[in-house]
């Protein structure tokens, strides 16, 4: 969930660095640190806290070189202090490394390393590794006289022969997650980078090359990436990038993209926050996911593998995903169960891979991840596969490692373009979006839908983003009500829905106690009287999913429950429902739309909703404390 950044050409490694990490601060920002090549060795500088404190420094300090690795942080082994904070150096400060990942062998590995002389100064698992590094480095006859690729390598005779072939060295003792940067003041024109299950991309420039965690990093300097595959290695210079496989076997033909969004796509465009500019992107965002996927009077999805005929024989479909995701997912079983008439499981990854599921080849696995790296996800779509099941991701970001061939057998793209803010928005709602039209696929190489109600379908979801537009001119009501005493002081609240919108209410619930830090739960509304009513009283409240549909008066009367407890009311509901206004204490509306399709418009009003609660409350709602944007540890 760590931010990497790896600079080689010309310009001030420093500012680069900071500016790279800056647009990658939404990995982890408990602490920040980057390491120059320096005539006179490496100059590291790192510290606790968000990026600032480098902006800070920079303007105070000039900090020479154009070669470096730079790193923000999202702790997990050790408090975020200094002295935990990345790059991470050897016993005598030659070598630098940055990690993002989990050694799960780490605690093995520097025990050994203590038998051996090295002195450890931080609790990370990554230490461990630049410690392997210069026990490796510190023996090249031994690295020249290794009998397998590592030696060849050593031997080859190329300037970056030996951190190249420690680097490999290095790597086979490690177990668990990593993507690293290492740069060595003995090679100090040169950058050496390693993943294996954790992202990392090289930007291709001119006379200039960079290594990254995400794209946004690299964009200031070219559109040209490169996707390091599991298990590769590339040498960095500025003039160029040799490209490695974990033989250390030259890939002449790397995977290279073309970015399509262009670096003002991830700054705030005049928004006061990300979160703000992402709510309102929602419209184009859903726009272009459903853009070309109903033509000729089929539902297009041309990138999955499987053939109608196969579709047809699917017996069971999981879905695995972690948070936001989960609850897309939630909205996609009734989806898939109502239109394709498939029975449907929905499990957090962390727990599918671990609850040895029932899956065989009639199985479709449909693993949502936002940024494809949800480490969780990966492995369980892995342990599907690997029981023989079919797999489609559903994913924002090109080239990431679900969309790998190893990892799915179909891809839907949500095309939301980049968010950068911690709490997914847009990206939620085009993953709704896309999932709605997964299920009509399904539905329609079953047979469970006519071509007429599949058309009709999908003449209202193109609707869709008209009606979030209005949803966004009219927020009047939901701004004020955020910012009144009874919602911004609470110390906890409830939401409630039914069918449809019980995924919604835990969505809601979720942005709030993200951003806002007030203590939220979501109950399925008829539960509600089972346990939870027993938190109500004046000082909570609650609010409601209440939009039409075949659970509508059901709402309603599970709200008179909450209000003959004098909770205060907010409802979510249907435009020209003029009764509920006298029946709660405050309503946001929301264009009318069929049951199955309402998911979408009646998360808006709670996004803004907590978004102007957190800011009343004064917190960040782009970077809220102790999360990150891309969960890659477990």
């Amino acid at each position: 969930m760590c931010g990497i950044v790896g600079y080689v050409g010309e310009q001030s490694a420093a500012d680069v660095l900071f500016s790279g990490l800056a647009r990658l601060e939404y990995r982890g920002y408990d602490s920040w640190g980057i390491a120059l090549a320096a005539p006179d060795g490496l100059q590291v500088r790192k510290k606790s806290g968000k990026l600032a404190g480098l902006r800070d420094l920079l303007a105070t300090e000039t900090l020479p070189g154009t070669v470096g690795i730079g790193h923000t942080r999202w702790a997990t082994h050790g408090r975020p202090d200094d002295v935990n904070a990345h790059p991470h150096l050897d016993c005598h400060g030659h070598i630098a490394i940055v990690h993002n990942g989990i050694i799960e062998n780490y605690v093995e590995l520097r025990e050994e390393l203590r038998r051996q002389g090295h002195t450890f100064v931080s609790q990370t698992d990554t230490e461990v590794i630049v410690h392997l590094l210069e026990r490796e480095l510190a023996d090249p006859d031994a690295l020249r006289a290794d009998g397998g690729y590592v030696g060849e390598y050593a031997r080859s005779g190329a300037p970056d022969a030996l951190l190249t072939a420690a680097v490999a060295a290095t790597i086979r003792h490690l177990d668990g997650a990593y993507a690293l940067a290492v740069l060595w003041d003995a090679l100090p024109d040169c950058l050496v980078a390693a993943r294996k299950g954790s992202p990392l991309i090289i930007g291709l420039g001119q006379g200039e090359n960079l290594i990254a965690s995400d794209i946004p990093a690299v964009l200031a300097h070219t559109r040209r990436v490169a996707i390091l595959n599991d298990g590769d290695l590339a040498v960095v210079r500025a003039g160029g990038v040799e490209f490695l496989d974990g033989g250390l076997t030259a890939v002449t033909e790397p995977e290279i993209m073309e970015v399509e969004w262009s670096l003002e796509a991830a700054e705030k465009g005049g928004y006061e926050d990300f979160m703000l500019k992402e709510i309102h992107e929602q419209p184009t965002a859903l726009r272009a996911t459903l853009q070309g996927r109903f033509e000729d009077g089929r539902v297009q999805l041309s990138e999955l593998t499987l053939s109608d005929a196969e579709l047809a024989a699917l017996e069971r479909v999981f879905i695995i995903a972690c948070g936001t995701s989960y609850h897309a997912g939630l909205v996609a079983k009734t989806l898939i169960e109502k239109w394709a008439r498939i029975p449907v499981e929905v499990q957090v990854s962390s727990e599918f891979r671990y609850s040895d599921p029932l899956v065989d080849a009639r199985t479709l696995v449909i693993a949502i991840t936002q940024s494809g790296e949800t480490i969780d996800t990966l492995f369980g779509v892995r342990e599907a596969r690997a029981k023989g099941a079919k797999a489609f991701a559903v994913t924002n970001v090109v080239g990431s490692s679900v969309t790998r061939p190893e990892a799915a057998d179909g891809v839907v793209y949500t095309h939301a373009g980049p968010e950068i803010g911690v709490a997914a928005t847009k990206t939620f709602t085009a993953q709704i979006a896309a999932l709605n039209v997964l299920a009509l696929k399904l539905a329609q190489a079953r047979g469970t839908l006519t071509a007429d109600e599949i058309a009709r379908i999908f003449a209202e979801l193109n609707e869709l983003p008209g009606h979030i537009e209005q949803i966004l001119l009219h927020q009047d009501d939901i701004r004020s009500c955020a910012e009144s005493g009874c919602c911004v002081n609470a110390c906890t609240s409830l939401f409630l829905g039914r069918g449809v919108g019980v995924p919604i209410a835990m969505e809601g619930a979720l942005k709030l106690k993200e951003i806002s830090y007030i203590h939220a739960e979501a109950y399925a509304a008829g539960e509600m009287k089972h346990g939870p009513i027993a938190l109500i009283d004046a000082s909570v409240p609650v609010v409601g999913v209440a939009t039409d549909g075949s659970t509508y008066e059901k709402v309603v009367s599970n709200i008179k429950e909450v209000q003959a407890r004098d909770a205060i009311v907010v409802v979510v509901a249907s435009e020209g429902n003029e009764s509920i206004r006298n029946r709660v204490d405050h309503v946001f509306y929301v264009p009318r739309t069929s049951e199955l399709l309402s998911p979408i418009v009646a998360t808006v009003p709670l996004q803004l909703f907590a978004y102007y609660i957190a800011k009343s409350r004064g917190c960040d709602v782009d970077q809220p404390r102790n999360l990150a944007k891309s969960v890659t540890v477990e």
